[in-house]
């Protein structure tokens, strides 16, 4: 098919809508991303009021990112409609977009302090501290994606609040590493936040967080060294991020005392794990393929695992269609697209968690989709190495049947075309 026929079967294509007089469906929707910590704030605040009755608002946070969530994506279903090219520079340029990303941050912050207030009083019983922690956790992991959305922005405010919203987690290195690292060496296996075939979420916990801290290191000091600059110079990044969440810290617990310098410890692990555990599902087994010289392919749709459940997108700022996001780095979440030929998840990414943390559950959701992503070609996935005679092994039978239907396919389909030529 030449480029203009493309274009006009693109036209033509139901999910792909005519610009004329198109308006953002979804525009009051979005406000779910920010609608988010208002909800943990208001549950906290219940809690706050009435203690012993609403013991259950204390865990508002874990329900909703591993029951409410993947429960309505069920129900509500997926989104593969994709706004009109021609309407993609209105909605890059609508100031409401990025007002919605911002307007996370203040409540996220309020949040926090009421969690840590209600978490180090002495008659919060400790499985109430727990789920407090919990919640206030997984606002901020979620906060994450907030930072995610503004860290790839141009502007020197957008970066500060990117890394403000990270400061809760102690995570602020994600800016850095997640730019100018992940994006560069996503789907191969030097990219510490790409996850392999058969390394389960637990292995690869330790190797991303160190492999992160690290990258962003090395990034950073060879910005600076470009500058004439050493690392302990003020113009460091990381040192700034890191000072922020030192700053927020030392703020809890000068108004908390000790109970609250354990709650923000223990809130970031899990914000923090949300972050790991997201990136675990989103390039799993995948990888771009290397030329002669070594040089990997560039990145396509094929690269990453997406999915369409709306009501994750709506709270994730449409995280889930990640192809997109790493071909257009900079495009921003309201214009993100759906890709016919990226590899689609059985769930939403909430949905998705818990299976993650399991790993045989995991493996038996993944390996095999892995597999049919790849049309049975064994060679080209990005497996743990320490596990790649095993799952060669084990997968072989397997791997031989899905390439020979994919090749009666291609032969079926070859033989098609030239009758009907």
């Amino acid at each position: 098919m030449n480029a203009k026929a493309s274009e006009a079967a693109k036209l033509n294509d139901p999910k792909v809508p005519n610009s004329a007089g198109w308006k953002d469906p979804k525009r009051y929707m979005w406000l779910l991303g920010p609608g988010l910590p208002v909800i943990g704030f208001t549950a906290l605040a219940g809690y706050a009021i009435a203690p012993k009755k609403l013991r259950a608002l204390a865990w508002t946070g874990p329900a909703l990112v591993h029951g409410v969530i993947p429960a309505l994506d069920r129900i509500i279903g997926d989104d593969q409609s994709n706004p009109p090219e021609s309407a993609v520079s209105q909605l890059e340029n609508d100031k409401y977009y990025g007002r919605i990303v911002k307007a996370f941050i203040p409540t996220q912050y309020a949040m926090t302090f009421l969690g840590a207030w209600l978490a180090s009083r002495k008659k919060t019983p400790m499985s109430d501290r727990i789920g407090i922690a919990l919640t206030v956790g997984a606002v901020n992991g979620i906060g994450i994606n907030t930072a995610h959305e503004l860290g790839h922005k141009g502007s020197r405010l957008d970066k500060l609040l990117a890394m403000a919203a990270l400061a809760p987690t102690g995570y602020t290195h994600f800016v850095i590493e997640h730019n100018y690292g992940h994006h560069k060496r996503v789907a191969t296996p030097e990219d510490p936040a790409t996850s392999r075939m058969g390394e389960s979420f637990w292995k690869f916990l330790p190797r991303t967080v160190v492999g992160g801290i690290k990258s962003a290191v090395e990034i950073e000091k060879a910005r600076l060294a470009r500058r004439g600059k050493g690392f302990w110079s003020r113009d460091n990044e990381l040192l700034q991020g890191w000072a922020m969440t030192a700053g927020l810290f030392g703020a809890v617990t000068l108004t908390c005392g000790t109970r609250g310098l354990a709650f923000m410890t223990a809130q970031a692990a899990y914000g923090a794990s949300l972050l790991e555990v997201i990136n675990y599902l989103e390039h799993y087994g995948l990888k771009r393929q290397q030329d002669e010289d070594g040089k990997y392919e560039r990145t396509k749709p094929e690269h990453s695992w997406n999915s369409n459940h709306i009501v994750t997108n709506l709270f994730l700022y449409q995280l889930q269609r990640h192809s997109d996001h790493h071909a257009h780095p900079t495009r921003s979440f309201q214009a993100l697209r759906h890709f016919e030929d990226a590899p689609q998840l059985p769930g939403g990414y909430a949905s998705m968690l818990l299976p993650a943390y399991i790993p045989s559950q995991w493996f038996e959701l993944m390996d095999k989709r892995v597999i049919e992503h790849y049309k049975g070609d064994l060679s080209r996935i990005n497996m743990d190495p320490d596990r790649r005679e095993e799952l060669m092994e084990k997968y072989r039978d397997f791997a031989a049947e899905v390439a020979a239907r994919y090749e009666a396919g291609e032969t079926e389909a070859a033989s098609v075309n030239q009758n009907a030529a």
